[in-house]
């Protein structure tokens, strides 16, 4: 039994010429062969090879594309091409796709708050991938471009689209949790200062507006703010009684019931949604919820039903005048912190070089060991210098010169 040899296929570079050249995009080349779009971006990657029935599919379709298209009219009698498909025009829209982040009203309060606007679960259906990668993540708006190709964003753009979308909703919801209006502001700016540093990795986020979310919510309750000047007093309460025994009720309850009730009773989104943001299980995650709710309900027996709650929560939240900076100022501000711990760990480092330099250049080579004080001595007599003999010395040298000497001749001292 013989086995059919592989189809050839052309290197990873050139598969992904032959498609930028025919106007197709991963996904229609994709849906074509009959495999998903990160299939064929392996495929072109070269991390992968097809096989069997799809490389020869591969195969066969990228030989189409290979072909020359003939300019002139065909000869009579010749069969006809068969037309290539023509891609599908990018979709061209000013408008914000579904995976905007949800900001806090009620889903039927949209004409009571329009600063507010509702928007459903943003994590319960996840949009399709665009076709271009390298426009960033899904969610930026696209801008209109002629011929209907959507033009792709510059990042300073796109971050600003993010910005003006995400920014005043996160001030409000940072205020139901902290209670104070420029820490909230604080908190948001931070957060996308902190997404800006980081912005090739936020840009290709299933989930932007979350990203920035979890960032500014961190931000917002962290206990070390009690510490700061700043904040060591608390700011003035809302105007409205209401208003200020339900910011009460809130403030009375520990972070993380806080921020649980606030994502899901004021974002509105789904108890895993939730849990994944909180960082904790789907069971903790219920269970905070519902000693939330517990609290709040016996402090303030009207908000008891879920849905007055969530309408009484968009009501604090725009009762406040909560405006946030401009997206140029937070860029700035963001790139001047970038500027300033750059050059600050470059002068820690060398003047951590400069110190270990001089340590080397002025250490000894060997040990010394010190020399220790002096100690006095008891009980030892002193050592006698050298001195004149006595009598009785004299005459015992004497002797013994007179005398003669007897033994063994190599111990008989020979004069001088």
């Amino acid at each position: 039994m013989t086995q059919r040899p592989a189809t050839p296929l052309p290197p990873p570079k050139e598969r992904r010429r032959l498609r930028e050249a025919a106007a197709l995009t991963q996904a229609q080349l994709a849906s074509r062969v009959g495999v998903s779009r990160e299939t064929v971006r392996a495929w072109e990657s070269g991390r992968t090879t097809p096989r069997g029935r799809r490389r020869d599919a591969y195969a066969t379709l990228l030989a189409q594309l290979a072909q020359p298209v003939p300019s002139g009219p065909a000869p009579e009698g010749a069969p006809a091409p068969a037309p290539a498909p023509a891609p599908a025009p990018a979709p061209v829209t000013t408008e914000l796709p579904a995976t905007a982040p949800v900001v806090i009203a009620p889903p039927d309060s949209a004409a009571t708050h329009p600063v507010l606007t509702p928007g459903q679960n943003t994590r319960e259906k996840e949009p399709e991938q665009g076709d271009e990668p390298e426009r960033g993540p899904a969610l930026l708006p696209a801008v209109s471009a002629p011929a209907g190709v959507a033009a792709p964003l510059t990042p300073a753009e796109a971050f600003d689209a993010l910005y003006a979308f995400c920014a005043p909703a996160l001030v409000r919801q940072a205020y139901l949790l902290t209670g104070r209006r420029e820490l909230a502001r604080e908190s948001v700016e931070r957060a996308f200062q902190l997404a800006w540093q980081r912005w090739p990795e936020v840009a290709v986020d299933r989930d932007p507006a979350g990203w920035v979310r979890a960032a500014a919510y961190e931000y917002a309750l962290s206990p070390w703010h009690c510490f700061r000047p700043r904040y060591r007093h608390p700011e003035p309460p809302p105007a409205d009684a209401s208003d200020r025994a339900l910011l009460d009720v809130l403030l009375a309850l520990p972070p993380p019931y806080r921020r649980t009730l606030v994502l899901y009773d004021g974002v509105g989104l789904g108890l895993p949604e939730t849990a994944a943001e909180t960082e904790a299980s789907t069971p903790a995650a219920a269970n905070r919820l519902l000693h939330a709710r517990e609290a709040v309900a016996e402090r303030l027996p009207e908000l008891s039903d879920p849905a007055v709650l969530h309408q009484r929560l968009a009501e604090l939240a725009s009762a406040e005048r909560l405006r946030a900076a401009r997206p140029p100022a937070v860029r700035g501000g963001s790139e001047r912190r970038a500027r300033f711990w750059t050059r600050a760990a470059i002068a820690f480092t060398v003047a951590l070089i400069g110190a270990t330099a001089l340590t080397l250049r002025t250490a000894p080579t060997r040990y010394e060991p010190p020399v220790p004080p002096g100690e006095t001595v008891r009980g030892v007599p002193p050592r006698a210098a050298p001195g004149p003999l006595s009598e009785r010395e004299l005459e015992l040298r004497a002797k013994l010169r007179e005398e003669m000497v007897n033994g063994p001749e190599r111990l008989v001292p020979e004069p001088e």
